[in-house]
């Protein structure tokens, strides 16, 4: 039996994570992970018990409700585990290594996560969700946790040598990626778009069936070979993915903001979270696409989804929350489901029966008890333009009257990062000043809060740091969207910021046995059971391929000895990407887009004026995406150095690499000569 005393008890009370603090009231003994809660098992002579999910899962829920606030199940876990909660969002590092070890031993990963270890943090035995009862042919949670225990008693050893096995092989996995193949050039990038697009599905968008998450990093590096190349077939397969999208029912066609993925290929049903990372790169791309090809639908889609950003995500720090929840007091799209009739109540029997057809809304319905996910699968007509805009508000604003999901109100750097990134971006790009204020008040926030000593930390809550250190992928992110800042403003502040988190990375997280690779976690951070190191892109840029990207683009804004410096860690890098590039290009969408700027020089265009002008607007719009893009007086930042004004007009230099072409002084120039390279 457990031994009273204090650590006998809940102790997610005082945690800084919201989803942690939604366990505080379970009558599970949960800790928080630390050595403390690893000394408590050891002494106790029971296995770990380690739950990983994040505030917005809805799987998480559902085991929640069912086994933890369940006191008969809770006293099982209580008597038999030391019971350890993590936040996914908060400890990365965490999540990383023992989702690792999930797939090896499963197949499969996801949340919630559920890992039974041994003293020192090595897992024995995983997998995700289990349900009270015994269903599918999977045990009840219960009946799992008697069979660990009984296991843990009886055959200690088979235990020991099984954590041993799969810590070797994580070990094993976590190595760095080869060098010497390929080099990053034209042909690469062309083989690996070829690959990606024999992969489309075209006649619904996106790749691959169900489910399907939105491809925003992949889309962004396919849109940028188009820039390079001008094919056709590139560009047509980036606009079908981004209509199917932005007209599915994964986007929210009242509020704006894309759910975290559709659970049918056909982007009608979505899995209800909306999450911060996702929603910012999608800002990202669907900017881009509007301002290379002029579309409608993209300039709206990247304007609402702003607007869902700033109204439901910015917290009152100006920074941005990590998530809306999936679920609405217990149930799935109860905020987001119709019925015709709904619909007919709230705007009337005229534009009722009219509103339910071009949201694609029926009496059978898409989604569950009859109701529906809006869509809109054609626009209306010019005439009916305004009617559509009517509509959508009044429904907005009956929608606003029901129960909303909750927000997961935790600051996450590294997802801020790209919110910075995409705000300031999509503000230069698309002439919104407003939203290049939003990401400095952004960055002034992370910067102010999650610095301390020197060194970033992961996340806050209410203006409280949390105790993780940051990880690689919040150096690069956070460093990314400074560059963009500083790019959009012209304030040296942000590009002195980014240095130092670059500089920063270098030290830390760089491998000094291995250039051009990257772990995850820093040289001084908690030890786990392995350094976790993944260089693949998944739901966000990884953070070696986020770092690459500052890299580049650092490369191109400071003077020539850092220069030198980034340029080269940027390309040592790129040429480990390179495997990942011919054989899993779907997987590595960001290093696609990065080693495109890379090809392409990197570009830089830089606009000597007194004042901002017509020709640095436009530098903004012509510019590619992963150009390098800065204005103000001559001599004001390294780019601009011996760049003065021609004849007293604004000027524009634009540079591929260390190659400079000649100065224009008009807009039409500058277009020609862009054409031109």
């Amino acid at each position: 039996m457990t031994a009273p005393g204090a650590r006998d008890r809940n102790t997610l009370g005082d945690a800084t994570s919201p989803y942690l603090r939604q366990h505080a009231d379970n009558p599970v003994h949960w800790h928080q992970w630390g050595p403390e809660a690893l000394a408590w098992a050891r002494e106790r002579d029971v296995p770990i018990l380690l739950s990983i999910g994040y505030a917005a899962c809805h799987w998480c829920h559902v085991m929640a409700h069912e086994s933890f606030e369940d006191d008969a199940t809770a006293a099982v876990m209580n008597e038999h585990f030391v019971c350890i909660k993590v936040d996914r969002e908060e400890r990365p590092d965490l999540d990383a290594v023992y989702m690792n070890a999930t797939v090896a031993m499963t197949g499969q990963g996801g949340w919630p996560m559920t890992c039974f270890l041994t003293h020192d943090g090595s897992p024995f035995y995983c997998g995700t969700y289990y349900p009270k009862e015994p269903r599918g042919g999977m045990p009840s949670f219960t009946q799992l946790l008697h069979a660990v225990t009984d296991t843990w008693r009886g055959r200690r050893g088979d235990v020991d040598d099984a954590a041993a096995s799969v810590v070797k092989e994580l070990r094993r996995s976590s190595g760095a990626l080869p060098v010497g193949g390929a080099p990053i050039d034209v042909p690469l990038l062309s083989g690996a778009v070829a690959s990606v697009l024999r992969e489309e599905d075209r006649d619904r968008g996106g790749f691959g069936g169900a489910p399907k998450f939105p491809p925003s990093m992949l889309l962004e590096g396919l849109l940028r070979s188009y820039e390079r190349t001008s094919a056709e077939p590139t560009l047509r397969t980036v606009e079908r993915t981004a209509e199917a999208m932005a007209r599915g029912g994964i986007y929210d066609q009242l509020g704006g903001g894309f759910a975290r993925y559709s659970v049918d290929a056909e982007w009608v049903v979505p899995h209800f979270e909306k999450m911060l990372y996702d929603n910012a790169l999608l800002v990202r791309f669907y900017a881009h696409l509007a301002r290379r090809t002029g579309s409608p639908l993209a300039h709206r889609v990247a304007e609402e989804t702003v607007d869902f950003l700033l109204r439901d995500l910015r917290t009152a720090s100006g920074a941005f929350a990590s998530a809306l929840d999936a679920d609405t007091d217990g149930e799935e799209g109860l905020t987001y489901a119709w019925t015709p009739q709904q619909i007919v109540d709230v705007v009337g029997d005229g534009d009722g029966p009219w509103a339910a057809e071009m949201f694609a809304v029926t009496d059978a319905g898409t989604f569950e008890r009859g109701t529906s996910v809006l869509q809109l699968p054609v626009d209306p007509a010019p005439a009916d333009a305004d009617r559509l805009a009517d509509v959508r508000s009044r429904l907005l604003a009956a929608r606003t009257r029901r129960p909303q999901p909750g927000r997961d109100d935790k600051v996450v750097t590294a997802w801020n990062g790209l919110a910075i990134t995409a705000l300031a971006e999509a503000g230069a790009a698309l002439g919104r000043g407003d939203w290049v204020e939003a990401a400095e008040e952004c960055a002034h926030m992370v910067l102010s809060t999650h610095l301390v000593d020197g060194r970033l930390r992961r996340a806050s809550l209410g203006g409280l740091v949390g105790e993780p250190v940051g990880i690689l992928e919040d150096h690069g992110a956070l460093a990314t969207g400074l560059l963009a800042l500083h790019q959009a403003t012209g304030t040296v502040e942000w590009l002195d910021a980014a240095t130092g988190l670059l500089d920063a990375a270098i030290e830390h997280f760089a491998d000094p046995d291995e250039p051009g690779s990257w772990f995850d976690t820093a040289d001084d951070a908690e030890t786990l059971v392995t350094r976790p190191r993944d260089p693949l892109d998944g739901a966000t840029p990884s953070g070696a391929s986020v770092t690459t990207e500052a890299l580049l683009t650092a490369s191109c804004l400071v003077d020539a000895d850092r220069s030198a410096k980034y340029a080269d860690a940027a390309a040592d890098s790129l040429d480990r990407a390179a495997v990942a590039l011919q054989r899993a290009p779907r997987s590595a969408g960001h290093w696609l887009a990065v080693a495109e700027a890379f090809v392409r020089g990197p570009m830089q265009i830089a606009v000597s004026e007194n004042a901002p002008s017509e020709l640095s607007r436009q530098a903004r719009v012509l510019a590619p995406g992963g150009a390098v893009v800065v204005a103000g007086r001559a001599d004001s930042t390294p780019l601009l150095a011996d760049r003065p004004q021609i004849d007293g007009a604004p000027a524009a230099y634009v540079c591929r690499g260390f190659v400079c072409d000649r100065p224009v002084t008009e807009v039409d120039g500058l277009r020609e000569l862009l054409r031109e390279l």
